[in-house]
């Protein structure tokens, strides 16, 4: 029984997507790396977010197609407080490694 976890496990992460998110605007003091934290675990997308010295906000995000299309057009908007200039998205590779949940990162 293991091996046949250990198998759908590994199918499931091969099926997992992966991106890098750049916001741009006003991101930072306004709550939201909180907000994206809370909308990746209702989605149940996994990663990571921190605030960037530049002012931005930068994101992984893993997940699948449709968690991760939801949890880009959320990015766009951002909370409330927020106003998002820009999102630019690329490709951080079909599942580098895995996630076991969404972390907010110190700023770098």
């Amino acid at each position: 029984m293991r091996h046949y976890t250990n198998a759908r496990r590994r199918a499931t992460i091969h099926r997992m997507i992966t991106r890098r998110l750049r916001i741009s605007g006003l991101v930072q003091g306004v709550g939201y790396r909180a907000a994206m934290y809370e909308r990746a675990q209702r989605l149940s997308v996994t990663g990571w977010v921190r605030n960037r010295r530049d002012g931005s906000v930068e994101a992984v995000a893993q997940g699948s197609a449709e968690a991760l299309e939801r949890f880009l057009a959320w990015a766009r908007q951002g909370p409330p407080a927020a106003r998002v200039t820009s999102v630019h998205v690329s490709d951080a590779g079909d599942a580098p490694q895995h996630f076991d949940g969404f972390e907010q990162l110190p700023t770098a």
